[in-house]
């Protein structure tokens, strides 16, 4: 892999959030799990006339119908919940009770062990901006006093590996491109999308993983976000 950049020219740090700070994968399907339940106890209409199955389906057409919010997750979902209560005959004033629920549930996660160390760390030297294409609620979670700033899709109007969602990142971190490092777990969404945008990245490959030959190589890699300060301290030197 590439040689890290000179830390000096390094001015912010952009973070990915789902599977760079923990697992998201468990935490969504209890969500939608919790989300299912709840509506059977509030709203047993709806569960007797749809499966979760049939709630991905409707998610599903939802974003073939809205291709302009298909980087809007919370769109997708608020959509689908309301065109549900409508059918079932509760309308759609059900949707911010649902979307509270869901959204406690996934904002529950884990944070891997290495992350508030690190990022503290991190913060007394470089602007921390997060970016995301989820909904992570950074308050909820409890790390929203770890980074300077949020970006998300949602916000952004684009999700990664969009060049406008870095733009609006670097913006954010009042740096330029050339000045902020992305730092995140995908290769596609994160780091090729973060060096056509003009940063700089690292990996975070968790996995052990094979970087894919089509892309454009990171400028670092680590196993983790707790490797990141001694990364960028050994490229200062």
């Amino acid at each position: 892999m590439a040689t890290m950049v000179h830390v000096n020219d390094i001015r912010a740090i952009t973070i990915d959030l789902d599977d760079t700070l923990w697992e998201i994968h468990p935490v969504i399907h209890r969500a939608e799990r919790g989300l299912y339940a709840w509506l059977g106890d509030a709203y047993p209409r709806i569960t007797d006339a749809f499966s979760r199955e049939d709630i991905y389906a409707q998610r599903v057409a939802i974003a073939s119908e809205f291709p302009e919010h298909s980087h809007d997750y919370t769109f997708m979902r608020r959509t689908v919940l309301g065109r549900l209560g409508i059918v079932a005959g509760y309308g759609d004033g059900i949707v911010d009770e649902a979307m509270a629920v869901f959204d406690a549930l996934r904002n529950d996660v884990v944070i891997f062990p290495e992350v508030r160390p690190a990022l503290a760390q991190l913060k007394e030297r470089f602007v921390l901006v997060a970016v995301t294409n989820g909904n992570a609620n950074l308050e909820m979670i409890g790390i929203d006093d770890l980074f300077h700033d949020i970006v998300t899709a949602r916000a952004a109007g684009a999700a990664k590996p969009a060049q406008q969602i870095f733009d609006k990142a670097v913006a954010a971190a009042g740096s330029t491109p050339q000045q902020t490092l992305h730092v995140g777990d995908h290769p596609e969404f994160d780091v090729a999308g973060a060096i056509d945008a003009g940063l700089h990245a690292v990996w975070v490959n968790r996995n052990g993983d094979e970087w894919p030959g089509n892309l454009a190589e990171p400028h670092g890699v680590v196993t983790h976000v707790g490797e990141l300060p001694d990364l960028l301290e050994k490229a200062a030197r």
